[in-house]
């Protein structure tokens, strides 16, 4: 049997796909959450990591949780990775730095766009801006998802954010609409629909304007929580800009929550094999070699045709 790795919030949607992709890849899932350890609880937080070999966090909302965990984490001398995709969440982990390697965001919002970006980049040092633009045919919130969203819009106060001039920009301004190219054909996109690529990207690569836009089908889908029955297909489509050259990568895939499974357990993967760069925190770009992780992820994630 592989190594043990533990999963806090394991009985969640998400974490349910983790615990099936570490089986899968021969890990032994330790599952744990709020019954076991609630984050407030250092001593249990400890218990609970007692042999692990790395743990991933799936138990938002993660303004509350992520802290705690890495914290138990450097307590145990272990990598820690999360799929938190608030984006303040996010931002106070990077603030946070850690002992031990850290990649937060490794999921479908965050981490993916990081790798895509991050390859596209190739030898460029830096680009001008970089436009993500989430294809998604609906979307079904989990209740998770909505509560994360319920505490991110409380710290800042009901505004909007965006990421331009190097920097956050919390704002009021009316998001715009456009129609987006996507390979399979145009959509409908709501402009400024940040996500937590506004945080992952710049962390590491010296780009002074970062925006996401999303498909208005998806965007009206968040209001309620709905049985997932039928899951959203997806395409994500990347352009990073350097003057007047453009340089572009797309995928396409299915289930946005299911496909953060292999991403945050092929990061675990790499972090205890020796196939990172950082110790420390760090976004997905800069942990991995971009390139080659996504290959590594062709059974889940399709070029457009």
């Amino acid at each position: 049997m592989g190594h043990q790795i533990a999963v806090y919030g394991a009985s969640g949607h998400t974490g349910r796909f983790v615990l099936a992709e570490l089986e899968k890849r021969g890990f032994e899932p330790l599952p744990f959450g709020r019954a076991q350890a609630t984050a407030d609880d250092p001593h249990a937080l400890d218990r609970a990591l007692t042999g692990a070999a790395a743990v991933i966090n799936t138990a938002g909302p993660f303004a509350v949780t992520a802290g705690p965990l890495i914290s138990a984490a450097e307590r145990a001398g272990i990598p820690y990775v999360d799929v938190a995709a608030e984006i303040e969440a996010n931002a106070d982990t990077f603030a946070r730095g850690a002992s031990i390697p850290v990649v937060p965001a490794m999921a479908f919002f965050g981490g993916l766009a990081d790798l895509l970006v991050t390859a596209a980049m190739a030898d460029w040092s830096t680009a001008d801006s970089a436009h993500i633009a989430y294809g998604l045919s609906g979307w079904q919130p989990t209740a998770g998802t909505l509560a994360a969203g319920t505490i991110s819009r409380e710290r800042r106060n009901g505004q909007r954010v965006r990421f331009r001039d190097g920097a956050l920009q919390y704002h009021s301004d009316t998001p715009p609409t456009s129609s987006w190219d996507f390979p399979n054909g145009p959509r409908e996109v709501i402009g400024e629909f940040s996500m937590a690529d506004i945080v992952t990207i710049p962390s590491h690569l010296q780009i002074p304007s970062v925006t996401s836009y999303m498909s208005t089908t998806a965007a009206r889908g968040l209001s309620d929580a709905a049985d997932r029955a039928e899951p959203e297909t997806f395409e994500v489509d990347v352009r990073v800009r350097k003057g007047t050259e453009e340089r572009r990568m797309t995928i396409a895939g299915r289930d946005i929550y299911a496909v953060s499974a292999p991403l945050a357990v092929e990061a675990v993967d790499r972090l205890l094999t020796g196939r990172s760069k950082v110790t420390g925190v760090a976004s997905a770009g800069a942990m991995f070699d971009a390139a080659d992780f996504l290959d590594a992820l062709s059974a889940h994630l399709k070029t457009p045709v």
